[in-house]
């Protein structure tokens, strides 16, 4: 069986000051996250995570801190708690799932918002590689995604 893989990394490093409290749980989950001061610097071994499974309470303290700021997430993060709460069961978890594949709710807007808030970032770069643990010809190549304000320009050896 052949295992793949994307490294990934963001440059440059973001300031916390410029992310919401949600933004910055979420990014925390879909990366790993290494602090560089006032700074965070996201990157993943094997590649971003578009599922994510948060505790109820931490995913709606940190949502009900950002709600005043324009950042794409809140509206879906919101509908995703309204729903969560409307199927109240003693035997419910308290951890409710995300899947942030869908427009709007992706983490590529995550970034975008952060840039289009941000007075000191003009743009952030996501690079990828594209591994895999055999020598597959699907396998290997890579990626590049530059996000400013306005756009999302994305390019790749696939």
């Amino acid at each position: 069986m052949a295992d793949y893989h994307s490294p990934t990394v963001v440059t440059p490093s973001i300031p916390v000051a410029g992310m919401t409290a949600l933004e910055n749980l979420l990014l925390q989950q879909i990366f790993d996250e290494s602090m560089d001061g006032n700074e965070a610097y996201f990157h993943s071994w094997c590649g971003p995570s578009d599922i994510l499974t948060i505790d109820a309470t931490e995913l709606r303290t940190a949502w009900q801190e950002s709600r005043k700021s324009e950042s794409r997430v809140n509206v879906y993060v919101g509908k995703r708690l309204e729903a969560f709460d409307a199927t109240a069961d003693d035997k419910r978890s308290d951890d409710l799932d995300l899947d942030l594949t869908g427009p709007g709710e992706d983490w590529t807007r995550m970034l975008q918002d952060i840039v289009r808030r941000s007075q000191t970032l003009d743009e952030i770069v996501v690079t990828a590689a594209f591994t895999c643990s055999k020598m597959r010809s699907d396998g290997f190549g890579g990626s590049v995604m530059r996000i400013t304000a306005d756009t999302i320009q994305y390019a790749s050896t696939a």
